[in-house]
């Protein structure tokens, strides 16, 4: 047990174990709650399903979708590539003399049938692989940060490759974190080359989960798979598993393809890479301010991705990005805490459902400097509804401050108590025979001690039914005034600094100075 409150059971308890002759119960006990669970008896694991939140009506997500149909046709996307023209136009999109390639329906339709679903997302260790179909919900990180938050000095700092390399150490040994997609830019590094390289290889010798990563210029590509073959152990493990997804915003709302990293797609499509299709538009300033109609543009961009993955190769492994965000129309800010998000989040969940492709957006950015209280609701609201929408991949959902400027570590553990409150949301209430059953009330209330504290149903469903933070305090008055009245970031503090003394770099250390030795590498 991690917490006061099963020990306060066991206290309460005592007595009743004394008057019926049970000895030794509460260290028995006290022994089997230290253990590890097994995998499939874990109270939350990720890959649990959502999907019991639904804001849009079956109507209205059949609206978005027409909406969106007709958007490709009529407006289309400009500023695609010259390699993307020919993609486009030889899969049957249509080059107006305007520049824009518009889409129709029947060449729309046609490509969600032969689009990847019930995708795996692969990771270096099996025990971590995502699988992502129908509403099996993922939680981890992603963003492109500047800056560190410190949380004790209230600085904030330009972000290292350090501090990458630490967030992803950090991730590994969080179990309710189950992905890590780059969390902060590496400032330390100028080159773009190498600041790709080391991004690349901060996530992957930090956690053996699955890693996102982006590409800053598409010539980069060649030598970060360079990279990928090595830790993989040449290019055919990498083609039989691949453990690197690329975040790839191959588009610039509203309705334009972004050049460079349409390009990136195109090659690493080609390398068997896993892609995340991301549309980030900025509703009331990239995107459009109702929250519907900026679902619509959203889902358009994406679909529009959705062709162009498949006219390179039918059924490459893709993610169906809708990612919007919000705006604080009072100043244009970025609202990424607000309940609007949380909505556009949901809503973008539905529609992934919708046409059942895989799916990710964002949610858990705080709009606070700090993890206070503000950004306790805001993460816990938006991670929350993400989940119940059944969202599969929720991207940013911890350690993001200042509407994605900061990044905190401290942060990033007391989440992983957050996300596991919030996959227990998800996985909902068990209604079965046995739980249901009143044996169990019988025992206590005819002739028994009139309370469930001992009974053998409660203590079998302590650890399967009920999840317990690490960090969070529970206390109760009294004995935290006795343990010296501990805070909650004090806590947090201790735990991290746990983690990074005990980890390593999780690649093999013959393939770290490899590595090394080839490619500049900026942390330790």
């Amino acid at each position: 047990m991690v917490d006061g409150a099963g020990e306060a059971i066991g206290e309460v308890c005592e007595p009743t174990r004394r008057a019926s002759g049970r000895s030794g119960g509460r260290s028995a006990r006290v022994a089997l709650r230290s253990a590890p669970l097994a995998e499939n008896v874990r109270p939350v694991r990720g890959g649990m399903s959502g999907g019991q939140y639904k804001p849009l009506t079956e109507a209205g997500m059949a609206k978005i979708h027409e909406s969106a149909l007709e958007a490709l046709e009529v407006i289309g996307l400009s500023q695609a590539p010259p390699s993307g023209v020919e993609i486009l136009t030889g899969a049957g999109a249509i080059l107006g003399d305007d520049g824009r390639i518009r889409f129709p329906r029947a060449l729309v339709e046609d490509m969600l049938t032969v689009a990847a679903r019930n995708i795996t997302l692969h990771a270096r260790d099996p025990r971590h692989d995502l699988e992502l179909s129908g509403t099996k919900v993922h939680y981890g990180t992603a963003g492109a940060a500047v800056h560190i938050v410190d949380p004790v000095t209230l600085d904030y700092r330009e972000s290292t490759a350090q501090d990458l390399y630490d967030a992803a150490r950090l991730v590994d040994n969080l179990d309710n974190i189950h992905f890590y997609q780059r969390t902060m830019v590496c400032r330390d590094v100028m080159d773009n080359r190498e600041m790709d390289l080391n991004t690349l290889y901060g996530c992957l010798a930090g956690t053996k989960k699955h890693v996102g990563t982006s590409f800053s210029d598409p010539s980069h590509v060649a030598d970060c798979f360079e990279m990928l073959y090595m830790v993989a152990g040449g290019e055919e493990k990498w083609l039989e598993r691949p453990f690197v997804s690329n975040s790839n915003c191959f588009v610039v709302p509203p309705m334009k393809f972004a050049e460079e990293s349409c390009i990136t797609m195109e090659d690493c499509i080609r390398r068997g890479m896993p892609m995340l299709l991301l549309s980030a538009g900025q509703a009331g300033a990239t995107s459009p301010a109702p929250i519907a109609l900026t679902i619509v543009q959203a889902v358009a961009e994406c679909l529009a991705g959705v062709v162009y993955v498949n006219a390179i190769k039918k059924g490459a492994p893709a993610i169906f990005g809708t990612w919007p965000f919000v705006s604080d129309l009072r100043t244009g800010a970025m609202s990424g805490g607000s309940a609007e998000q949380a909505l556009l989040t949901a809503g973008c969940a539905q529609m992934h459902r919708f046409y059942d492709l895989p799916g990710g957006a964002a949610s858990g950015i705080s709009d606070s400097k700090l993890p206070d209280m503000q950004a306790g609701w805001e993460q816990g609201i938006t991670n929350s509804l993400a989940g119940l929408a059944g969202l599969n991949m929720c991207y940013e959902a911890v350690g993001m401050h200042a509407s994605l400027l900061g990044f905190c570590l401290e942060s990033l553990v007391l989440g992983d108590d957050l996300l596991g409150q919030a996959m227990r949301l998800v996985r909902g209430i068990d209604v079965t025979e046995d739980s249901t059953s009143i044996e169990a009330m019988k025992q206590v209330c005819l002739g028994g001690p009139g309370h469930y504290l001992g009974s053998d149903q409660t203590l079998s469903l302590m650890q399967t039914e009920y999840i317990y933070p690490n960090s969070a305090n529970r206390m109760s008055p009294k004995e935290w005034n006795e343990a010296g009245k501990p805070l909650l970031l004090d806590t947090a503090i201790r735990r991290k600094n746990d983690i990074l003394a005990k980890s390593g770099c999780v690649v093999d250390p013959e393939i770290d100075a490899a590595i090394r030795a080839r490619f500049n590498i900026y942390f330790r």
